[in-house]
């Protein structure tokens, strides 16, 4: 009786294995089925959201004058960036600019002031101090624009929240390319170019952890974007712009 029992042993054991194997997962059939966690964390672009052109307001400059050309362009980047789908714009170079200026406006007014409520002789001293650091906080303001601002154009962040929270933060320059100054040449290929510069971050973790850095330049003629009239093509100045910034959240540098 003892033998017969034995293969029995054996049958139930066989047959808990193999339950025991049709119950165990297999590790890459789990991992087949869940999306890339860096697909799904990949932030909202400009070239995702819609633009209403028929809203826009037509935009006509000086076709002759580079200065005018440049801050139509750079007026549309701000509005094209600023969306509420998009980025939250940063005034900070604005907000140091402007308070640099109002504080040397009040030191002015103060010292004026001063100076004809007060002898001549006696508020010479507070005078002084005062012009010192009129002229003190307008060559400060100046040396910010120019060294720091320098041609940044938009400043701009945003948070999402997706498993955890994501920090972005973008940056853009942009200048003016003159023409070939040995060129005689009259021809839209010779004609003053637009330049725009990105810089891209994103992280997480207050900022501890990268989770990609782009930068990304272009370069296009101004008369690509404007017509003989001098009125701008906002729909296709906007998909070169998009086409640009999405490069750099994908973290492509060029």
């Amino acid at each position: 009786m003892a033998r017969s029992k034995k293969p029995a042993q054996h049958l139930d054991a066989d047959d808990s294995a193999a339950s025991r194997s049709t119950r165990t997962p297999s590790p890459s059939g789990s991992r087949a089925g869940s999306p890339s966690s860096t697909e799904s964390e990949r932030p909202l672009g400009p070239l995702s959201v819609t633009v209403q052109t028929t809203s826009l307001e037509p935009v006509k400059v000086n076709n002759a004058n580079s200065t005018e050309l440049k801050n139509a362009c750079d007026d549309a980047v701000k509005r094209y960036l600023s969306r509420p789908e998009l980025f939250k714009q940063i005034h900070l170079h604005t907000d140091v600019r402007l308070g640099l200026g109002w504080l040397s406006v009040f030191v002015a007014a103060g010292t004026a002031f001063y100076g004809y409520k007060v002898d001549f002789e006696q508020s010479k001293p507070v005078v002084s101090i005062g012009l010192v650091v009129y002229i003190f906080l307008t060559v400060l303001q100046t040396l910010y624009a120019y060294f720091i601002e320098a041609n940044t154009i938009f400043v701009g962040k945003r948070k999402t929240l997706s498993k955890r929270i994501i920090n972005e933060r973008i940056h853009l320059n942009s200048s003016t390319i003159p023409p070939n100054p040995t060129s005689s040449s009259s021809s839209p290929s010779n004609a003053p170019s637009y330049q725009l510069s990105v810089s891209y971050v994103r992280s997480t973790n207050a900022g501890k952890t990268l989770l990609t850095k782009g930068r990304t330049k272009a370069t296009a003629s101004y008369s690509t974007f404007f017509d003989e009239e001098g009125v701008m093509d906002e729909e296709a100045f906007g998909r070169w712009v998009g086409e640009l910034v999405e490069a750099a959240i994908d973290g492509k540098t060029a």
